[in-house]
């Protein structure tokens, strides 16, 4: 089955859902209210983001991958021209507030848009 086929017209993969903040509904955009916090519904056709479970869940996992990374590019960057510390707090201060919103917005999108595309919904418990 290929991806076109699992999403209906109109719905973008979840991808683009994700990187752009697009409905995964209708692929209108205005997902995301600033920072990342979903909003109530979609304008375009009244999908409404509060029946999804997101939650936080990405935020630990991210903040970590990302601080990994630019705490290497920080050191590296410090062994190579050896900067004052100044140049450090400029550069790394705003550029881990910018990747962590960045990231966050992401996956918060990405996972959002895979619930509505698989129609997940929370488990219950049969009574054989």
């Amino acid at each position: 089955m290929t991806a076109d086929d699992q999403t209906q017209k109109g719905q973008p993969p979840i991808w683009r859902a994700a990187f752009f903040a697009l409905c995964p509904e209708c692929g209108a955009p205005g997902l995301l209210e600033w920072p990342a916090k979903f909003r109530e519904c979609c304008a375009s056709c009244g999908l409404d983001f509060g029946r999804y479970n997101v939650g936080d869940g990405p935020a630990a996992f991210l903040t970590m991958i990302i601080g990994a990374l630019l705490i290497a590019a920080a050191l590296t960057l410090d062994t190579m021209l050896n900067p004052p510390f100044w140049v450090h707090v400029v550069l790394w201060v705003p550029l881990t507030a910018a990747a962590v919103i960045y990231g966050l917005r992401v996956a918060k999108a990405a996972l959002l848009a895979s619930e509505h595309q698989r129609q997940a919904a929370e488990g219950t418990k049969r009574d054989d």
